[in-house]
């Protein structure tokens, strides 16, 4: 019996700060959704792209005429409609977008899946599917 209380005992020490360390990995997501989400918002995608993923970025690169395209539209709605984690700890965030195309004022909905990976080296998440599409959407 004694065997049994001390084995949870140990357990409980050797899990106790994975589940902190867990919790504060995933409380440092929020702010930073906020602000990758602000910036979308705001048009700001220059802003927006350095939350992605440095390995993203060196295998799709953007350009100055892909930054150029996306001064062709407004974001006038950004609404995170569910999040949920992934089996390998990332969290997916289901987000719709009101897009605005400037030259000819109108405007459409569409879905874009947000995809975070904790990187314990940097220690801060990162985006790793890039900017939305705004021009085919989900």
């Amino acid at each position: 019996m004694i065997g049994k209380w001390l084995l949870a005992a140990v357990l409980a020490l050797v899990l106790a700060p994975a589940s902190a360390q867990g919790r504060l990995q995933r409380n440092k997501l929020p702010p930073l959704q906020d602000a990758y989400a602000a910036a979308v918002r705001w048009g700001d995608f220059e802003s927006a792209w350095q939350f992605v993923d440095p390995a993203y970025k060196a295998e799709h690169p953007m350009t100055e005429l892909e930054f150029e395209r996306y001064q062709q539209v407004q974001i006038s709605g950004y609404r995170d409609l569910s999040t949920s984690g992934g089996p390998d700890g990332t969290i997916e965030r289901a987000i719709e977008l009101r897009v605005v195309n400037k030259h000819t004022m109108a405007e459409r909905t569409m879905r874009y899946r947000e995809r975070w990976r904790w990187d314990p080296e940097a220690k801060r998440w990162w985006l790793v599917v890039g900017l939305p599409d705004l021009w085919h959407g989900e």
